[in-house]
């Protein structure tokens, strides 16, 4: 059976439906996070586990924009953050194995990219195979990369959404975990829209980290 939560006087279908089942690890996973803007995604996270919904721990955040709001949040939640300015790196590479290098002291069990906004390397991708988890503002495998919003719109499709994947070095092409699926309206903006999307984020990130965790 799915989920369906309405949406102002529509619906939205989250699959699968995994909120039922008892995924909770049996030890607190340790996360690391992965943010370069508001931290949004970052802070569901962070209040799932303090509401007890989800058997975690957040080690630390990493963030490459020195004024991304994700570490306001990280702070406000007396949690670690560390800034790892790609500017200060000439190669991607160099980036990923910092980010690398930090996770591995803060022990950390899954990565969790909360709007990362660089593309990584398979530096990290080896560093923790199937054990990073993307989440994106469109069904995969429609419309992937940046302007994910606009693309739906473009299309004029009626239905797009959100998902939870594992990250792959091909740019949103990894195994899909769960999805959410958002109606389009015909008045929508690429604002709107996306408003809607990231309810529908908020909903299923902790869901897709309690399944990877039970696996």
């Amino acid at each position: 059976m799915s989920q369906y939560y309405p949406i102002d006087g529509t619906s939205s279908l989250i699959y699968p439906d995994i909120s039922a089942q008892n995924l909770q690890p049996m030890k607190p996973l340790k996360l690391g996070v992965m943010a370069s803007g508001n931290g949004s995604n970052f802070e569901v996270v962070a209040q799932a586990i303090q509401a007890g919904k989800l058997n975690a721990q957040i080690q630390v955040l990493i963030y490459n924009n020195p004024s991304a709001k994700a570490a306001e949040r990280a702070k406000n939640h007396g949690l670690e953050a560390v800034l790892l300015n790609h500017r200060d790196y000439k190669k991607r590479e160099n980036l990923d194995r910092a980010i690398v290098k930090t996770f591995r002291q803060y022990d950390v069990d899954l990565v969790i990219m909360a709007g990362w906004m660089r593309i990584v390397t398979q530096e990290l991708i080896d560093a923790f195979p199937d054990r990073i988890i993307n989440i994106h503002p469109s069904l995969l495998p429609s419309f992937k990369g940046v302007r994910a919003v606009e693309q739906a719109l473009e299309a004029g499709v009626k239905i797009t959404g959100c998902t939870v994947h594992l990250l792959r070095l091909e740019m949103d092409s990894g195994p899909i975990l769960i999805q959410a699926a958002v109606p389009v309206l015909p008045d929508d903006t690429a604002e709107t829209l996306h408003a809607r999307i990231q309810i529908q984020e908020h909903r299923i990130l902790p869901l897709a980290i309690a399944s990877l965790a039970a696996r």
